[in-house]
């Protein structure tokens, strides 16, 4: 069998992590990039890894997704403030009916990607990373590094979706319960191959038949250490090891527990705990949107935050820790802008 070929839309942290990982293990990759599109072109692409250091050169670079060749999968690692750009970069890569795995944090952030291609080729999924851009072309990679992800249509009526009442309605008549057995199975080759590719990579990968269960379980993390490290102007470390800022990352691990509940997300509450200790022991990590901060970016607040409080609010239950907190991160991202 001929090995897939990918592209990767936002060649950062994530993207060149795993686009990198990909690449080195024989994949043909097509990497869409901006500001490091000189950079790499000249000097390669290097990533410092627990998995192992590499430096890769000569590596299919693109500065316009125009320039890119349909592709078998789509890898997206934008971040969610930039998802209106989708509508432009995501057709040229796909234009051959390829699928698109959504790697975004939040709360369904695959609608975007759906609009685009179809809910049909669109998957989602939860990277449980800690990994930074360091410099151009310069990924370090410090702890864990597993992708979970699954298929995102049947998910798209549930009740942690954004989309209003009608539009759900009509996306789960035509992509949820009228599934044909026959798409089934090709959904389901088509995740495993997927997976197959990651795994043999050297990617840590789990292919789910749960995508709302996958997603709440990273919200756990996601919610209370993205934006305590920006309110409270801490790392991780700095979070777990005050007695303080560890209760309210605990309250905000339970209240986040009860609302994926409420929207019929059933987490085994071992996972609470699991977050919280696998967040003491992780190495020394500044959030993604603590970077975003530091450096005047815009933040994740909406799908992190505000997606799940209204998702949760549309399930009769009411988020008041984290609805402060979105308020909170929405007045800093104002300030700060």
């Amino acid at each position: 069998m001929n090995k897939q070929r990918y592209a990767i839309i936002g060649a950062g942290a994530l993207g060149g992590l795993y686009g990198g990982m990909l690449a080195r293990q024989g994949f043909e990759v097509h990497f869409l990039l901006h500001s490091d599109f000189q950079h790499v072109t000249e000097h390669g692409l290097k990533v410092e890894s627990i998995w192992g250091d590499f430096h890769l050169r000569d590596l299919h670079v693109h500065a316009t997704a125009a320039t890119m060749p349909a592709c078998d999968v789509t890898l997206v690692g934008l971040k969610t403030t930039q998802n209106h750009l989708l509508a432009e970069l995501l057709p040229p890569p796909t234009r051959d009916g390829g699928t698109v795995l959504v790697l975004q944090n939040g709360l369904n952030v695959e609608q975007d990607s759906a609009k685009v291609v179809g809910p049909e080729r669109v998957f989602g999924g939860c990277c449980f990373l800690c990994s930074n851009k360091v410099g151009p072309g310069h990924i370090r990679h410090i702890d864990h590094g597993k992708i979970v992800f699954g298929k995102y249509f049947a998910q798209a009526s549930s009740a942690n979706s954004r989309l209003d009442h009608d539009e759900s309605v009509g996306q789960g008549e035509t992509a949820g319960q009228g599934e044909s057995v026959g798409q089934d199975e090709s959904v389901g080759k088509i995740g495993q191959q997927i997976c197959d590719d990651l795994n043999s990579a050297g990617i840590p990968t789990e292919f789910s038949g749960d995508l709302a269960m996958v997603r709440w379980r990273k919200l756990l993390w996601n919610i209370p250490f993205n934006s305590l490290s920006v309110i409270l102007n801490a790392s991780t470390k700095q979070i777990m090891d005050n007695p303080h800022a560890s209760a309210m990352a605990e309250s905000i691990v339970n209240e986040v527990h009860q609302a994926a509940a409420a929207c019929g997300v059933d987490i085994p509450t071992k996972f609470i705990e699991t977050t919280l200790e696998q967040t003491r022991k992780m190495a020394p990590y500044d959030s993604s949107m603590r970077l975003d901060y530091l450096n005047k970016r815009p933040m994740e607040a909406e799908a992190i935050l505000g997606n799940p409080v209204l998702a949760a609010q549309k399930a009769g239950y009411t988020m008041q820790r984290v609805e402060m907190l979105y308020q909170q991160l929405k007045y800093i991202d104002y300030s700060n802008s």
